[in-house]
């Protein structure tokens, strides 16, 4: 285990002017720039994401997320008073009761009923507030005809990140091309570069393609508010890993090839594992709330695509925890100086050493 430095917050800031922030997707998915960084050496190169092939070796493996985007904020009318509310769902507790944000909140008491459709008369999904916690958050249950997520698809609105203004278009560029699994709150982005072409050519080249599930939480998005990181508690997302898959790593690995990971939700959910199963791959699902930071003994994981984070968030330091700080904030210097393109719909990196 390396010795952890002691880094404060303030370690993980850089400057970032606001016009870099991506508003709106490429038109082609893999015309994105692409930082090729080696993490051992500092060097970094400009190519563009489609010579991502370039550094891929056949025999290497790819692991991709594919969870797919619930359209989770809805708009619904409150029946007593004709006022809007705004639900956003973070996660199923069990049946047709999930977890949720109402905004505004303090007028959705346990009982009280949101409906949801164009006529409040005869709604498609009416919603009952059953249980108040303590973080403002609230359960409601939901009551409809025929198969939930299909009214979802009919009523929901793609819950686009906070630093996103930009109404988005076309609701799939918000999803991966290999999205099956429904279940995040927001994407793993760094995947959003793949085209079913591209991985083709990775496939002709002697690739294995691995899929795994993580389902993004909204806690990607919380600011880390604690200067000392140690005393940062990260959420908790659900993961899981098929024994096709586990197989198919194990077997990458026993013949010398590299495990690359897309984007940082299959980087937590390989360490997740390896870390429990001290450095093996077995099929495994559950919860993570792995704080990947420098320090970090990595047991997966040998290379990785990822976008570019916000500043002083727990994104930038599993990076950091790969390359070293000080490798990672000259990449982003450079970066900005470039112009890049950052966070969710920006340009990417790939990080190998």
């Amino acid at each position: 285990m390396t010795e952890a430095p002691h880094y404060q917050l303030s370690d993980f800031d850089y400057d970032l002017p606001e016009e870099l922030i991506a508003q709106t997707p490429l038109k082609d998915r893999s015309s994105s720039r692409l930082l090729v960084l080696n993490a051992l050496t500092g060097a970094y190169e400009d190519k563009h994401f489609y010579d991502i092939i370039d550094y891929l070796n056949p025999g290497d493996a790819l692991v991709m997320n594919n969870s797919r985007v619930l359209p989770a904020r809805l708009h619904g009318i409150r029946p007593t008073t004709g006022g809007h509310a705004e639900v956003l769902l973070l996660r199923q507790d069990h049946d047709d009761v999930w977890e949720v944000l109402v905004k505004p909140a303090k007028k959705s008491p346990v009982g009280s009923t949101i409906v949801f459709g164009d006529d409040p008369e005869n709604p498609v999904m009416t919603g009952t507030i059953v249980k108040e916690l303590e973080h403002g958050g609230r359960y409601i249950e939901f009551s409809y005809q025929g198969i939930f997520m299909e009214r979802l698809e009919e009523l929901g609105e793609m819950p686009l990140p906070p630093y996103i203004k930009e109404k988005l278009d076309d609701q799939e560029r918000y999803q991966t091309v290999y999205s099956k699994v429904d279940g995040s709150a927001a994407a793993p982005t760094a995947g959003l570069h793949w085209t079913p072409e591209l991985l083709q050519k990775v496939a002709d080249k002697g690739v294995e393609l691995v899929e795994l599930t993580l389902h993004v939480g909204l806690g990607t998005f919380r600011p880390v508010d604690e200067e000392n990181i140690e005393d940062h508690k990260m959420h908790s997302e659900f993961y899981q890993l098929s024994e096709e898959a586990a197989e198919k790593l194990n077997k990458v690995r026993a013949n010398g090839g590299r495990v690359v990971a897309t984007g940082t939700t299959s980087i937590r959910t390989l360490e997740t594992i390896g870390t429990k199963f001290h450095g093996d791959l077995k099929a495994d699902s559950g919860w993570t709330d792995i704080f990947i930071k420098p320090g970090y003994d990595w047991q997966v994981v040998d290379a990785f695509i990822t976008n570019f984070h916000l500043p002083k968030s727990t994104l930038v330091m599993l990076v950091a925890a790969f390359t070293g700080r000080d490798n990672i904030l000259n990449a982003y210097k450079h970066a900005v100086a470039d112009k890049y393109r950052f966070f969710s719909f920006g340009d990417a990196m790939f990080v190998h050493k």
